[in-house]
């Protein structure tokens, strides 16, 4: 059998533009709960967000931004963030979601990863808070958009609200890719392959008759699922959405399942880490009365899936009425808009154990050890193969790399016809993950980027970094497998990077042999690093290339320093740039 997946034909989305969906979603009673850190709560209506976002627009039109001119927003999760994508998207703008700056100690590669994605789509204005402000200054002299960078608060109240036409064919967004394995790209997608996207993943999300639909985020919204997946999915179907910001959720796990709780969150997405965070670090006493019976998809992606973290943070809550069949591995990549295989959301979820030696040699599957999670089939109005070096389909059970086909895939890369080109062939998308197909099901493999190959064989990296989960003394979730050629030694060896509250040569021990007994390849080194060493994505991915280019170079270290002298520096360094850019 051919290793292709055919969706369901793809349902007629309510509204044609995001901006006809807001209107739509104004006329009922539903809105948006922002939850802050100490669980205050503040609710929007759509009719109240649509009104405010009107008078953004309007402000932005008085000062020069044209339709199809490009609108940098960074900013955190809150209101000023609704307004200013909603109000660009108003004024017949492109909003580009930007991750405001989060590591103090990493601001010198901030401020130049953000000026090149300003510089990368031509941002004629950058919109933000009077805080994150401070810290712009740098990014902003070195890319200088044309109209400047102004906070959000300074564009309310400027006049009668306003709202330009656009059609489904219009620019809606450009979302940078996560950048995991090389550079971020700037993902462009249309108004009408937004709303695609939001129509096939309501199929898929479906209440019983008469039940609420709510949505509960903490995923930030420079990123597509949180974007896409949780923000344009509630506005297009008009549903209640709880938003808490991420740097809630990581200061306090609990708050998730607390806010589950109290509005009956129907739906909630996070990637595999996170409900591992929540298994090491939500106490007992933090559950008082939390009740997640409600939660009918916990959807699980956006990285590789760990079928043992599903399955021990299914045990861990089920006391508070979490239930298993509700875990529900899904894939996608942002070119793809967000989702493109989906795992039923009734029932128990498939995984395979396989040999991931057979799986290294061979690229056929074969019983083992390894266990992989199905992350289901295709969506609807999508089509996913599996194809072999060649392009040509490979047959159930065989590894190849995935390939797909969608109303909803992108555009291209903005302003990079050449990457565009290399990606989509003849209407297909070339993902660059690898994957099988068993029982109509898609199994991912990882990315071909990422392979370590060690004695000829070729590993996925989750192999061996899934064996550190149960590591006491390691951090969640902040462990790369890398395959280098040290010095002195013939052939690719295996090189593990892991961070640690407190390295020991007994905890990399222990490391090491936590990985051999898994997989029975013993690290050629296990290095141990500080907190925050790892390179991450602005998605909170890690960066397995970059962190092994760091290693080599003798430049992977920890963030400097964060206190407020630190902040004090980078916000004089900040006004200088400003100054010298002579932008408002």
């Amino acid at each position: 059998m051919s290793a292709r997946l055919v969706g369901p034909a793809l349902p007629a989305a309510p509204s044609p533009t995001i901006n006809a969906a807001l209107a739509r979603a104004a006329e009922g009673p539903e809105g948006i709960t922002l939850v802050d850190a100490r669980e205050e709560e503040t609710f929007v209506t759509y009719a109240e967000l649509r009104a405010s976002a009107r008078g953004v627009a309007a402000a932005l039109l008085d000062r020069g931004v044209r339709p199809g001119d490009r609108v940098a927003i960074v900013l955190p999760t809150g209101r000023d963030f609704l307004d200013a994508f909603f109000g660009a998207q108003l004024a017949g703008a492109v909003p580009v979601p930007l991750y405001p700056p989060v590591r103090l100690g990493r601001m010198d590669e901030y401020a130049l990863a953000t000026a090149r994605m300003l510089m990368a789509v031509g941002a004629a204005a950058v919109l933000t808070d009077r805080r994150v402000q401070l810290l712009l200054g740098r990014a902003v002299e070195r890319a200088r958009p044309r109209l400047g960078c102004h906070a959000v608060a300074s564009l309310r109240g400027s006049g009668a609200g306003v709202e330009v036409e656009v059609t489904a064919g219009a620019l809606g967004v450009i979302q940078f890719s996560s950048g995991s394995t090389v550079d971020p790209k700037p993902v462009a997608l249309t108004h009408g392959q937004l709303v695609a996207q939001c129509a096939s993943l309501r199929a898929l999300v479906t209440a019983p008759d008469g039940e609420r639909t709510v949505g509960v985020a903490w995923l930030p919204l420079y990123h597509d699922m949180g974007l896409i997946g949780c923000l344009l999915s509630a506005v297009t179907f008009p549903g209640h959405l709880v938003l808490l910001g991420p740097e809630t959720f990581l200061a306090r796990p609990a708050l998730w399942l607390r806010a589950l709780s109290r509005h009956r969150g129907t739906i909630s997405p996070a990637p595999s880490f996170a409900y591992g965070v929540c298994v090491k670090r939500v106490r007992d006493d933090d559950l008082a009365g939390v009740d997640l019976s409600s939660w009918r998809h916990a959807l699980n992606g956006a990285e590789p899936v760990s079928v043992d973290g599903a399955l021990r943070f299914a045990e861990r809550f089920a006391p508070c009425g979490f239930r298993r069949e509700a875990m529900m591995p899904v894939y996608g990549l942002s070119e793809a808009a967000l989702a493109l295989t989906f795992t039923p959301s009734a029932g128990e979820k498939r995984s395979l154990a396989v040999d991931p030696d057979a799986l290294a040699a061979t690229g056929r599957v074969r019983p083992g050890s390894r266990r992989i999670a199905s992350v289901g089939l295709a969506v609807p109005g999508a089509e996913v193969e599996v194809r072999d070096g060649g392009h040509r389909p490979v047959g159930e059970g065989e590894v190849g790399r995935v390939w797909a086909r969608a109303p909803f895939l992108m555009e291209g890369y903005f302003g990079q016809a050449e990457a565009t080109a290399r990606a989509l062939r003849e209407g297909w998308l070339d993902t660059g993950d690898l994957g099988f197909v068993d029982g109509g099901e898609l199994f991912l493999c990882g990315r071909a980027r990422d392979l370590v190959i060690v004695r000829g064989a070729n590993h996925a990296p989750q192999e061996f970094e899934d064996a550190l989960e149960a590591v006491e003394g390691l951090r969640t979730g902040c462990a790369v497998a890398l395959g280098y050629a040290p010095a002195g030694v013939d052939g690719e060896q295996l090189l593990v990077l892991a961070e640690a509250a407190t390295p020991s040569e007994s905890l990399a021990r222990r490391a090491a042999e936590a990985v051999a007994e898994r997989t029975g390849v013993r690290p050629h080194a296990l290095e141990l690093l500080a907190p925050g060493t790892l390179p991450r994505t602005s998605s909170g991915k890690l960066r397995r290339a970059e962190a092994l280019r760091r290693y080599l170079a003798g430049t992977l270290r920890p963030p400097g320093p964060t206190g407020a002298l630190a902040l004090g520096v980078e916000m004089a360094r900040s006004a200088a740039g400003f100054a010298r850019s002579r932008l408002p």
